[in-house]
């Protein structure tokens, strides 16, 4: 059995999802297909904490799914711009589980990710999965990935 390490950048999916098609992204459905016949070494979705009610409840569904949730605090700068990024911490993960991993899958359309995804082809000799919105999901990324899958209309709610 093929052993897996999930990584999910929820603010990357959320937005992407949300422009591209006016819906959310179904995490179930997700964590179907990307877990079926395989052993889950870790699974992080990387999200942004605002400290409201409904955001908790989200990030429990996703714990109970099988997630491990890792917050950042939303910072607020003076001059009104918004920090909140977790492109270090999934760099870090990836890197730190690459060795334990069959199959890294990255759900992210960010163009940074794209050295690291070859570092973990090249280097690690890991197969990358990587789940993105195709409008939205750098063409860099998609050419680096072992795989890309499109979310599209089989892994959106309602």
């Amino acid at each position: 059995m093929l052993k897996v390490a999930i990584l999910v950048d929820v603010q990357n999916v959320y937005y992407t999802v949300r422009g591209a098609y006016g819906r959310n992204f179904d995490y179930n459905k997700f964590w179907a297909q990307a877990t079926a016949n395989r052993e889950v070494v870790k699974a992080f979705c990387y999200a942004i904490d605002r400290g409201d009610q409904k955001q908790r409840e989200f990030q429990n569904i996703l714990r109970a799914i099988g997630f491990n949730v890792k917050l950042k605090p939303f910072i607020q700068r003076s001059d009104g711009s918004a920090k909140g990024d977790w492109d270090v911490g999934i760099a870090l993960d990836a890197i730190e589980y690459a060795d334990q991993a069959d199959v890294i899958v990255l759900v992210s359309g960010d163009g940074d990710f794209d050295l690291l995804v070859n570092k973990i082809r090249v280097k690690y000799g890991k197969e990358v999965e990587v789940y993105g919105v195709p409008q939205f999901t750098a063409a860099s990324l998609m050419n680096e990935a072992s795989e890309f899958v499109a979310i599209d209309e089989n892994f959106l709610l309602g």
